[in-house]
């Protein structure tokens, strides 16, 4: 198998000197849950060349039906260890690594990225993830998701502190929704590392109402 027949398709869209190109990126993803399984998936098989997968929790079976990189056999493993070798058994041309701990011991490795995407589950680490990023001008992805609802945003400028930073425990949630925004989120890395346009620092704000209707709001970000 060649990177050239693998990667054919998306050849077709924009051109092998692109895919080359992405070979040289190195991106992280923060968390290894239900966002976190989406992100892997569309990036994890895109040409990226180097994946760090970052979180200290193990599959369990009451989250397995919206985390769809996990099988039955993965309960109890860690998620990011879990998630690289799916990754390695469906991309030969990848360098994925999984990191077995919590954000705030990631980054006192002090390893450098083209972009970090957040799939975490509360805002105080996505207020450390934002303030690790900027620190090394890094640009950065936000995403959020709970019931029928979802958020994403391109950071680069925009102030994250427009945030009310609390210990907000999300509530329930079904598997589609969290594939819409990982999938948005994955949508704009992508973008965004191939060299394409990607608007920034605007939030995207994503909602199913009572009719089943999908919503979408656009709402720009204040700088810092």
């Amino acid at each position: 198998m060649t990177q050239e027949a693998y990667f054919k398709r998306q050849i077709q869209l924009w051109g092998s000197s692109v895919q080359k190109s992405l070979e040289k990126k190195k991106i992280a993803i923060i968390g290894s849950g239900g966002l976190g399984c989406t992100l892997a998936m569309a990036l994890g098989t895109s040409g990226i060349g180097q994946i760090h997968m970052v979180d200290f929790d193990r599959v369990s079976y009451h989250n397995m039906h919206r985390q769809i990189a996990f099988t039955l056999e993965d309960e109890g493993k860690n998620k990011a260890k879990a998630v690289v070798d799916l990754l390695k058994n469906k991309n030969p041309f990848i360098q994925a690594t999984a990191f077995d701990m919590g954000f705030e011991d990631f980054a006192e490795m002090g390893n450098r990225y083209d972009l970090i995407l957040d799939a975490t589950d509360n805002l105080p680490v996505r207020e450390q993830i934002d303030k690790y990023a900027k620190a090394d001008n890094t640009p950065w992805i936000y995403a959020s998701v709970e019931e029928f609802n979802g958020q994403v945003c391109f950071f680069e400028e925009a102030n994250f502190q427009v945030f009310n930073i609390s210990d907000h425990k999300p509530g329930g949630i079904a598997a589609p929704i969290v594939m819409h925004i990982g999938s948005l989120q994955a949508n704009l890395a992508l973008r965004y590392l191939a060299g394409l346009s990607v608007v920034k620092d605007k939030l995207y704000y994503l909602y199913v109402n009572d009719e089943g209707e999908l919503i979408t709001q656009k709402f720009g970000m204040p700088k810092v």
